[in-house]
């Protein structure tokens, strides 16, 4: 199991890796969290947050892409903008 996630964390980082990096014109139309807990052997517990946003372009497609905390919190829906980014990979965002 442990394998499978890191070959296929390889595998994107490398089609991120040879992907165009494109800039297009796009609205921010959702935003959500994922929290996940960890717990050591020792009962201690950390938490993880990560950060989505969904941006629809002009074509009507619209794709989910994980964000950092602080840009999360910086995006709001109905934000239009410029969206950069590499494949799968958010870049940042420019509103209008």
């Amino acid at each position: 199991m442990i394998l499978y996630t890191i070959i296929g964390n390889i595998s994107t980082w490398n089609k991120n890796n040879h992907s165009p990096r494109l800039t297009v014109p796009a609205t921010v139309v959702a935003k959500r969290t994922e929290v996940s807990r960890h717990h050591t052997d020792n009962t201690m517990a950390h938490t993880f947050t990560t950060y989505y946003v969904t941006f629809q372009v002009e074509s009507g497609d619209r794709m989910e892409l994980t964000v950092s905390g602080s840009d999360y919190g910086m995006l709001v829906e109905g934000d239009i903008g410029k969206l950069s980014f590499q494949g799968t990979r958010y870049l940042g965002y420019e509103r209008n």
